[in-house]
C-alpha cells in the first residue's frame, strides 16, 4: 500500500512540475525533487525513467551528483525569476506587497548566487 501511494504521490508531482514550467507561480524544483524521493523508494523503474528519460532527469543527475547546477542553467533561472518579479512588481500597486516581493527576489538573488555550477571537467567525468 505505501509503495502504491508513493507511485501516485511521484506522479502527481511530475504532473506539477510540469505545470509549473509554464505557470509562474508553481514551483517546479520543489515537485521534481519530491517525485525523485518517492521514485527512489517505490519504483526503480519510474525513479531511472525521470532520471534518464525526462525534461528534468540532468539537472536532477547534477544535483545527485554534484549538488551543482549544470552550465547556463542558473543564468537562465536568474532571468526568468527576474522577469517573473518585473511583472509582479509592475501588476501590484499596493506598496507593501511590493516590499515583500523585493525581499523574496532578493532572498531568492542571494539563493540561486550560492548555488554551485558543474563545470565541463565534472560533466565528461
Amino acid at each position: 500500500m505505501l509503495r502504491f501511494i508513493l507511485i501516485m504521490s511521484g506522479w502527481l508531482s511530475v504532473a506539477l512540475a510540469v505545470l509549473g514550467v509554464v505557470l509562474p507561480l508553481l514551483p517546479t524544483t520543489p515537485f521534481v525533487l519530491l517525485a525523485a524521493w518517492c521514485f527512489a523508494r517505490s519504483s526503480p523503474r519510474f525513479h531511472h525513467w525521470l532520471l534518464y528519460r525526462s525534461w528534468f532527469g540532468s539537472y536532477l543527475r547534477n544535483w545527485q551528483q554534484y549538488r551543482a547546477m549544470p552550465p547556463g542553467a542558473k543564468p537562465r533561472a536568474i532571468a526568468l525569476v527576474a522577469v517573473t518579479f518585473a511583472i509582479s512588481l509592475w501588476v501590484v500597486k499596493l506598496w507593501w506587497v511590493r516590499g515583500i516581493l523585493v525581499v523574496m527576489l532578493l532572498l531568492l538573488f542571494i539563493f540561486l548566487a550560492r548555488i554551485p555550477v558543474v563545470d565541463e571537467k565534472q560533466q565528461k567525468s
